[in-house]
């Protein structure tokens, strides 16, 4: 997928996929270890922030200008290979019935580049609890530009490559989706047309958080009411895409 501002891939499609997934994990650490602390560094050496579920996810990124210039990712974790992460940490209620293992994935390490997040967006995706600071400008104007930039750019990102999951999950025969978040990036989905349901009691991990299940039936016939033309885009603009 290709926008005014953004290129969304699937990492594994890529010739050098290993290359494109060492930039990934790059951003991960950034973003998990030296930004947030979710994660220990000594758990991830020479800056690659990384698990054993990579091994059998699905990465997506978006990046710009030079190919491993990755400015976001997130990663489906498939679900055939054995429990998700989402069962070691949280009480969720059993997946709906009739549904296989392998037809379900995780959606998880959602991450954007420093540069392309405000502080609001901040506490939606990492729910850090702070409020953020005034800025000082004697230009209001430009800082008012400045910030509507920013939204539009954190909203592109974030939605392309919810975009682009969808269209890998089709492709996969998957037909539901589980995550952690926070209150505030369900809301913002939900908006979009991408309704999770809240499966489980939320508690507190890395700021309160919940798990979530969506059924990729739901968010199409979601988005054919309240969005036909970004249901379409999804389906028409990634097909051939390498």
């Amino acid at each position: 997928m290709q926008s005014s501002n953004f290129k969304f891939r699937v990492a594994e499609d890529q010739p050098q996929s290993d290359h494109i997934l060492e930039a990934v994990y790059r951003l991960r650490y950034q973003v998990y270890v030296n930004e947030w602390g979710f994660e220990s560094p000594e758990d991830h050496p020479g800056g690659l922030e990384k698990d054993d579920y990579d091994e059998h996810s699905r990465h997506f990124y978006a990046y710009t200008g030079a190919e491993d210039n990755v400015i976001g990712t997130a990663r489906i974790i498939l679900g055939s290979k054995g429990v998700f992460p989402i069962e070691h940490h949280f009480n969720v209620c059993d997946f709906p019935p009739g549904t296989a293992r392998h037809q379900i994935a995780e959606i998880s390490r959602l991450a954007i580049s420093k540069e392309f997040r405000r502080r609001e967006i901040d506490q939606v995706i990492f729910n850090s609890g702070e409020l953020p600071l005034k800025e000082l400008e004697q230009n209001q104007e430009q800082t008012k530009s400045r910030k509507h930039e920013r939204r539009k750019c954190e909203h592109e990102l974030i939605r392309g490559i919810y975009l682009l999951t969808y269209h890998e999950s089709v492709k996969l025969g998957l037909t539901h989706w589980v995550a952690v978040m926070a209150k505030g990036l369900q809301i913002i989905l939900k908006r979009w047309g991408i309704p999770f349901e809240q499966i489980g009691p939320a508690k507190e991990y890395h700021g309160v958080r919940a798990p979530f299940l969506l059924s990729i039936r739901n968010l199409e016939n979601n988005l054919e009411k309240k969005n036909p033309e970004l249901l379409k885009f999804a389906k028409q603009e990634f097909s051939g895409m390498t």
